[in-house]
């Protein structure tokens, strides 16, 4: 199963994947668009990446979480044009009993968007757009700014 997709993300496949007879407990995250961002109207966004490195990262992501706990992890971020309550980003967790599934889950959220390189671009009702950098002041880097009639 690909990493990143450029299509509705389908998380029965998730679930199915790290469902099992050894898992009493299936923890997901999905991370859906928000209309609303550092104050201001979000109409949209788009995601990219940088394909191989961010295949790579997840691999990796989920592969140290399966060594760390007995657990089955998949994880999928959509990459695109995106609209507000989309999907953007989904985890699900197989694990025997539910503190497990849940710490698990949140360990993996957090590495896939601290380690993996998807870029989020917002564009807002105002006509401008920002890049999302959690580093920057107000969280964001302007791309485009308003224009003015």
């Amino acid at each position: 199963m690909p990493y990143l997709v450029d299509a509705p993300i389908e998380l029965d496949s998730l679930v199915a994947c790290v469902s099992g007879p050894a898992h009493g407990a299936v923890v997901t995250f999905t991370g859906l668009v928000r209309d609303h961002h550092a104050g201001r109207t979000v109409i949209e966004l788009e995601y990219s990446a940088y394909h191989p490195m961010a295949e790579r990262e997840m691999a990796a992501i989920l592969a140290d979480a399966m060594a760390r706990d007995p657990v089955r992890v998949a994880a999928v971020h959509r990459i695109g044009r995106l609209m507000v309550g989309d999907l953007a980003v989904a985890v699900a967790v197989g694990a025997a009993h539910r503190d497990q599934g849940f710490q698990v889950c949140r360990w993996v959220i957090d590495e896939i968007k601290r380690r993996v390189p998807i870029w989020k671009r917002e564009r807002y009702a105002d006509g401008s757009e920002a890049w999302v950098d959690p580093t920057a002041p107000e969280g964001i880097v302007p791309a485009v700014e308003p224009t003015t009639s």
